[in-house]
C-alpha cells in the first residue's frame, strides 16, 4: 500500500508576536496578588536562593504588596474596556502592526506574565500553521530581567513542542534610529499640546539593582546611550534632559539616581516646569500613568514644583508604529519576500 504524503494546511505566513511585561486581570488585591507572585517568582527578577525568597514572597511581600498595588491599578483602570492600559494599548499596537504588513505576515500579541500567556500564544500560531515566528519583546534596553526572561518562557514553551516552529528573538532597539526618532516626535508633539514650556525634560527609565550591572548586565549602558542619542535629537543638554531610574523594590541598591529623589531635587533646586519621559516602557502602563503621571507630580509639587507633565509612551502613534513596523521588518528578512 502505498503512503499519501501530509500536505501542510493553514496559514504558511511568518509571525511577529509582540511580548510585554503583563498585566494583572483585574484591579483586585486577589487578581493583583496572582501576578505578581508569578512576576517576583521569576528567578531573573529576584536573583536570590528560592529557599530563602519564597518563604520573604508568600509570607511578607504578596500580603503586604498586592493590596497597595491594587489601589494603584483602580487609579488607571480601563474600566470600560474591562483591562489595564497596557493590555489595551499592546493590543493596539499588534493590529496597527498588522495593518502596516498587510497580507505578508500575521501578527499577535502576549504577555511575559499573566494573560495572553507567552506559551499558549506561541502555541496558537502554530496550530493556525505558522512555522516561522520572530519574538519581539517590547524592551528597547537589554536586561536579564526583562529580555533574557522572555527568551527563558520561550524556551520553556519550546521544550513542550514536539513540533517546534523556527523562531528569532527580535535585538533590543535602544539605539534604532527609528526608536530614537520616535521618542523624539513623541516629545515635539506633547510639548506642541502644552501652553507652557518645561525647564527640564527628565528621561525615567525603570531601575534594576545595581548588582545585576555589577553582574555584566549591559541594561545602564543602553539607558546611557538611548539618553545620548536622544539629547543629540533633541538638542537638548544633560542639564537640560538629566536622567534617572525609578521602580525600585527592597533595600538593595539599584541603579542611580532615582527618579523620586531627582524629581524633589529638580524642584527644591529651582525648577518649577518639569516634564518626564520614560523611554524604557513601549506602552503607558501603572509604572508610567500611576507612579509618575500621579506620583511623580505630586512629589514635584511638594518639593516647590508648579507645572508637571509625562510625554506619553509611544504607544500605538503613527511615530511608534513606524517603529515597529521597522523592527518588525528587520526581524523578517528572509521571510517575508523581497520587500523586506
Amino acid at each position: 500500500m502505498t503512503q499519501k504524503l501530509r500536505v501542510q494546511t493553514g496559514d504558511a505566513r511568518p509571525a511577529v508576536l509582540l511580548v510585554n511585561l503583563g498585566t494583572p486581570e483585574a484591579p483586585t488585591a486577589t487578581a493583583v496578588r496572582r501576578y505578581l507572585r508569578e512576576f517576583l517568582s521569576d528567578p531573573r527578577v529576584v536573583e536570590m536562593p528560592r529557599v530563602l525568597w519564597l518563604p520573604i514572597l508568600h509570607g511578607v511581600i504578596l500580603p503586604l504588596r498586592a493590596r497597595r498595588s491594587a489601589q494603584a491599578y483602580e487609579k488607571i483602570w480601563d474600566h470600560e474596556r474591562g483591562c489595564s492600559p497596557l493590555l489595551e494599548i499592546t493590543r493596539r499596537q499588534a493590529t496597527a502592526l498588522q495593518e502596516r504588513l498587510g497580507a505578508a505576515a500575521r501578527v499577535d500579541f502576549a504577555m511575559r506574565y499573566g494573560n495572553p500567556a507567552l506559551g499558549e500564544r506561541l502555541r496558537a500560531l502554530m496550530e493556525e500553521g505558522h512555522e516561522r515566528i520572530v519574538v519581539l519583546p517590547l524592551y528597547p534596553q537589554y536586561s536579564g530581567a526583562t529580555v533574557a526572561s522572555v527568551t527563558d518562557a520561550l524556551g520553556e514553551a519550546l521544550r513542550g513542542m514536539r513540533h517546534q516552529p523556527a523562531v528569532r528573538v527580535g535585538a533590543p532597539y535602544y539605539d534604532h534610529p527609528a526608536y530614537i526618532s520616535a521618542l523624539r516626535a513623541s516629545i515635539e508633539e506633547h510639548l506642541a499640546r502644552l501652553e507652557w514650556e518645561p525647564e527640564v525634560i527628565l528621561a525615567s527609565y525603570h531601575g534594576v539593582p545595581k548588582r545585576f550591572v555589577e553582574k555584566g548586565d549591559p541594561y545602564a549602558r543602553h539607558c546611557a546611550v538611548t539618553t545620548d542619542l536622544l539629547r543629540a535629537a533633541t538638542g537638548l543638554s544633560a542639564e537640560r534632559m538629566p536622567m534617572s531610574f525609578q521602580s525600585r523594590l527592597g533595600k538593595a541598591e539599584w541603579l542611580k539616581p532615582y527618579t523620586d529623589e531627582t524629581i524633589a531635587a529638580l524642584a527644591e533646586r529651582g525648577v518649577r516646569r518639569l516634564a518626564v519621559i520614560t523611554p524604557a516602557f513601549a506602552a503607558d502602563c501603572l509604572e508610567t500613568l500611576e507612579e509618575i503621571a500621579i506620583g511623580g507630580a505630586e512629589t514635584f509639587r511638594a518639593h516647590g514644583g508648579e507645572k508637571f507633565t509625562l510625554v506619553p509612551c509611544l504607544n500605538d502613534s503613527p511615530a511608534g508604529v513606524d517603529m515597529l513596523e521597522a523592527l518588525a521588518r528587520r526581524e523578517l528578512a528572509g521571510w517575508m519576500g523581497e520587500e523586506t
